[in-house]
């Protein structure tokens, strides 16, 4: 049996805060476009180690290892496919450190991405290959000391069921998360609502599911609401970006403030979830706000994705739970059309 990390501090603080983004703050202390972040767990830890450290300072009771692109898949893109086991224990000792010397409980976990790769028949992985490849680095994420293997802004549902299927094998008790970044579903077309039942009939299930990443922050809200609907007693994670991605010349910059994340965190919240962190864009003072927010706010009603709307701000996908996201004058307007 594994042990559960997070069910226990669950039941010590009800809803816990994950850390930030890994690549917009590596970006910002140098990393260039096309550089493997995973390689700097050799040739810069110092940088992942302040990375680590800022977000504990922040306040995160959760923090994601340096190893989003850790398959061999992802890292032969980098000539570094052979190094699969060593890059992702140095990610996850590196994290293990920081959290070690922290006087509060913080939890390690390993980051797992995507392969990059389509399965089998869309593509050439085969789902044994996959499942191979996600427990290489599992394998290396557990022996750095990762407490739970994070599979995370997963497209497919056979690629998050192989990645579950490797955690299992590895021994690790794992999470995951959608991206929900097309017209409201994923890029293969799961629904947040059918996230649950992704991993049924796997010998162990999952410590927490939900979404991260995306298009912005109302929209990962709308998500939840569906996957707090659909299974309201499930331990939700939603980990959305920084407001809404903008590109200013070759640069892109996200939209949220420290203010609007806070009531991102207090909507979160009252939609259901259990664990709330930030994605991409989100830094170290936006999470300290998240953090200042979670520790202040009482549970509030659930809200309505009209309600985020007017709180954080428009939707990206318009097709979105279509039926909650009209506005009261679109409904109006079918009234009258139909």
């Amino acid at each position: 049996m594994t042990t559960n990390p997070i069910d226990a501090l669950l039941a010590e603080k009800g809803v816990l805060l994950a850390d930030g983004a890994t690549g917009t703050n590596l970006f910002a202390m140098g990393l260039e476009a096309g550089e493997a972040p995973e390689l700097w767990n050799e040739s810069a830890p110092e940088k992942i180690e302040t990375l680590h450290q800022k977000f504990v300072d922040a306040g995160a009771d959760i923090i994601l290892t340096n190893s989003f692109g850790g398959t061999r898949h992802r890292l032969k893109l980098h000539h570094a496919q052979d190094r699969v086991f060593e890059l992702n224990k140095r990610a996850a000792e590196i994290a293990r450190a920081v959290a070690d010397k922290t006087a509060r409980k913080v939890i390690v976990a390993g980051s797992v991405g995507p392969t990059g790769e389509l399965l089998v028949p869309l593509g050439a992985l085969t789902y044994d290959q996959a499942v191979d490849a996600f427990a290489e680095q599992i394998e290396g994420l557990k022996a750095g000391g990762a407490e739970v293997a994070w599979i995370e802004t997963m497209s497919a549902p056979d690629e998050i069921r192989a990645a579950a299927e490797a955690a299992i094998r590895v021994g690790l008790p794992y999470t995951y998360t959608g991206s929900f970044d097309t017209a409201g579903r994923t890029m293969m077309g799961l629904l947040p609502k059918d996230i649950h039942g992704v991993v049924d009939g796997l010998a162990q299930t999952p410590l927490g599911v939900g979404a991260n990443c995306g298009v912005g922050a109302s929209d990962i809200l709308a998500s939840l609401l569906d996957m707090s609907e659909a299974r309201p007693d499930a331990t939700i994670i939603v980990k959305g970006n920084c407001g809404i991605p903008e590109f200013r010349g070759t640069e892109i910059h996200y939209s949220g403030t420290p203010e609007l994340m806070s009531d991102y965190v207090r909507l979160a919240v009252d939609g259901g979830a259990r664990i709330i962190g930030g994605c991409c864009g989100t830094s170290f003072e936006h999470l300290a706000a998240m953090r200042k927010a979670l520790d202040a706010h009482k549970k509030e009603a659930r809200p309505t994705v009209e309600a985020i709307i007017e709180r954080i701000g428009p939707m990206r996908n318009k097709l979105a739970a279509p039926n909650a996201a009209e506005t009261s004058e679109g409904r109006r307007e079918r009234r009258r059309r139909s």
